[in-house]
């Protein structure tokens, strides 16, 4: 049974969501392609630079995302209280880094005197505006037309880029939001592309051990990498010395252990063993070691449209009037301890 996009991202239930994006014909358009030897990876810098300047513009975070060489991931943490503060006249400043200013609008600004009709009807398509400034489906829109219109340009072609419309999955709490992160910073790994994460580049966490080697002083390993210059700002993790601000769910040592000993895990283990040396982490979310390494060595998620405990997806279920959706059974085996 399918739904409309606009059922299947709701605010109410969770900010967090996995979107997807894949070349047409999964071709390799952003690697290498072995098969006409031409090499296009130059534009996974563009992923990276145009997501920068849409976190900027939009009220979404980015919690994580990966670049590969025919197909992308990114993790989104929408912020409706952000845009709902945001004055008119920032609404505008915003929109119109991404389009025109229709002259209605632009009435707002003039020392003309307008209408009582039009002031009303301005202001209105700027509440329309605002609604999109954190919309995600807007969000994934503003991305991708841009990238396709840049390759096309590139190619000096016409036509399709993507397969189609970005596949989208709610994350519904904590425990599912981690494991999708980490499942997203795993991809170079899962694909043979490297050995460990911390040698992935285009991926957010490469970009976080670059940063927190910088912050320690330990730095000379990216000084001069030029891939690693500028990439967009993440959410960050917890904190313990300052709880108040919005941030992932635990600290940022835990989940780089997490994410390293994984790594190492898909390319080392054998089925069925499992290294010692567990990291805490998997403890505080009751996650079973087990499922959650067949997890990350899938070529992908074996849960459907939505990602978390199962009742969590059970009333996600209900809301969009079902009896059962994907995933309740793995949530079960993944996830049988209690959450953080």
């Amino acid at each position: 049974m399918t739904h409309a996009r606009k059922s299947l991202i709701s605010l109410d239930d969770t900010p967090y969501y996995h979107c997807i994006s894949r070349c047409v014909r999964r071709a390799f358009l952003w690697g290498r392609d072995e098969f006409s030897g031409r090499d296009y990876s130059h534009r996974k810098r563009w992923v990276i630079d145009r997501l920068a300047a849409l976190q900027r513009i939009f009220a979404i975070d980015l919690c994580a995302y990966a670049v590969m060489s025919n197909h992308y991931h990114v993790v989104l943490r929408v912020d409706r209280e952000r845009a709902q503060s945001w004055s008119v006249d920032e609404i505008i400043e915003r929109w119109t880094q991404l389009f025109g200013l229709p002259s209605l609008v632009a009435s707002l600004r003039s020392p003309e005197p307008i209408s009582d009709a039009e002031r009303t009807m301005a202001l209105e398509l700027v509440e329309v505006w605002r609604e999109r400034l954190h919309d995600v489906s807007w969000f994934m829109r503003c991305l991708n037309e841009h990238l396709a219109r840049r390759a096309n340009a590139e190619d000096q072609c016409k036509g399709r880029f993507w397969e189609g419309r970005f596949k989208s999955q709610a994350l519904l709490d904590e425990a599912g939001l981690l494991t999708c992160m980490s499942y997203v910073d795993l991809n170079p790994v899962r694909a043979g592309v490297v050995a460990i994460p911390e040698d992935a580049e285009y991926t957010s966490i490469y970009a976080r051990i670059r940063s927190n080697a910088v912050n320690t002083g330990r730095q000379q390993k990216y000084h001069d990498d030029p891939s690693s210059q500028t990439s967009p700002a993440l959410l960050p993790f917890l904190a313990l010395e300052n709880t108040d601000d919005v941030a992932l769910p635990c600290d940022l040592a835990d989940y780089l252990d997490l994410v390293d000993w994984t790594g190492r895990a898909i390319l080392e283990a054998r089925q069925g063993h499992i290294p010692g040396d567990l990291p805490p982490i998997l403890d505080r979310l009751g996650i079973d070691p087990c499922h959650w390494l067949k997890q990350m060595k899938q070529g992908s998620s074996r849960f459907g449209r939505a990602m978390g405990r199962r009742h969590t997806l059970m009333n996600h279920a209900r809301r969009l009037g079902q009896q059962w959706i994907r995933g309740v059974r793995l949530s079960q085996q993944l996830y049988p301890g209690a959450g953080i």
